[in-house]
């Protein structure tokens, strides 16, 4: 039986539009990526929307994909069971990756969905082609749905989301320090923005000195001494902090998304200077959004050695590695350090 579902998968970007009003026809749910906290997350959505009473043991049963590799059989069972207390019941899976028994039975409810229940699954990473992945993109009732690490969009939608509900607004330079320090896991950044509104309780407007106060594991002042290594072409320096903040856990995106906003900045100083035949120390000067007093000695360098056609090219070239870096999250630190290292090395010559 076909379902007629235009596709059984949906690119990160919409996946949240998806899940505010899921296609009822869908029986299989798989949502997975590398990012676990975003992955928990939108599960628990899917979840609340699917009619299911989560706190009735009849209407959701919980598995976890160890046990059910273990118990051959056992998936199929429960999917296939007739509900006695209510109308139609979910079963949620977690923990699943790479099981090829378990794969094999989900393929069995893609191809002949049950009829009273819904199967949601969670799983990690699953590259293209993996047999779980490719058996529900494959399906007309199934639907696949990627997570992937916040990039700006969804950083500043998130970030918008939780401040208004605490009634706090947020400066420019603190919403740029803030996002420095986020983005590598949906619930860490949650917890970050919740200890944020909780320490700035009472106030109107967050602002940079308190994004500073409360900075997470990942430093911003670390990333930005990274990035401005890269743009004043000191190539070792960066490869030494890029090596340690990686190995500390730091998302490879972060330091592209800092050194892709350092850019654009550093092209509306260089313009200044181009147009207005102002000084690398007067355009840094007179930047807006200010330019933070630790970081202007590595802007004005930075404007000595790029025109504006290199700071055009360079862009381009950070562009085209922030889409590597999504079309293949499994090499992401590789791309990033790579895409990176050319441009210090750029700089470098022009310095």
């Amino acid at each position: 039986m076909r379902y007629g579902i235009a596709m059984a998968q949906k690119k990160s970007h919409e996946v949240d539009g998806w899940l505010r009003r899921p296609d009822p026809r869908v029986a299989v749910v798989l949502i997975y990526g590398p990012d676990r906290g975003l992955v928990a997350e939108r599960a628990r959505q899917f979840a609340e929307r699917s009619g299911a009473d989560l706190d009735d043991p009849f209407s959701v049963v919980r598995l976890e994909a160890g046990e059910v590799e273990q118990q051959p059989g056992r998936l199929l069972d429960e999917a296939r069971a007739v509900p006695m207390f209510s109308e139609r019941r979910l079963i949620w899976l977690r923990g699943a990756g790479t099981q090829k028994a378990l794969a094999a039975e989900i393929a069995e409810l893609c191809a002949a969905p049950p009829a009273d229940a819904r199967l949601l699954v969670e799983a990690g990473e699953l590259r293209k082609g993996a047999a779980l992945r490719s058996a529900v993109e494959k399906a007309d009732a199934a639907m696949a749905l990627p997570c992937y690490a916040d990039d700006g969009r969804g950083l500043d939608a998130l970030i918008d989301g939780e401040l208004a509900a605490a009634g706090l607004g947020i400066g420019l330079e603190a919403r740029q320090l803030l996002k420095a320090n986020l983005g590598g896991d949906r619930l860490a950044t949650r917890g970050e923005l919740e200890k944020l509104t909780l320490y700035c309780r009472g106030r109107t407007t967050i602002e940079a000195d308190d994004v500073r106060a409360l900075g997470g594991d990942v430093s911003a002042l670390d990333i930005d001494e990274t990035v401005d290594a890269v743009l004043t072409g000191d190539t070792a320096a960066f490869d030494r902090s890029f090596a340690r903040l990686l190995a500390a856990g730091t998302a490879p995106f972060l330091f592209l998304a800092a050194a892709q906003r350092r850019l654009h900045a550093l092209q509306a100083m260089r313009h200044a200077m181009d147009a207005e035949g102002k000084t690398p120390a007067a355009a840094v000067a007179a930047a807006r959004p200010p330019v933070f007093f630790a970081r202007r000695p590595a802007a004005e360098k930075a404007l000595r050695a790029w025109p504006a056609a290199g700071l055009a090219h360079a862009a381009e070239r950070l562009q085209a590695g922030i889409l590597k870096t999504r079309q293949r999250p499994d090499l992401a630190a590789a791309i990033a350090r790579q895409t990176l290292m050319a441009l210090s090395l750029t700089a470098r010559r022009g310095r």
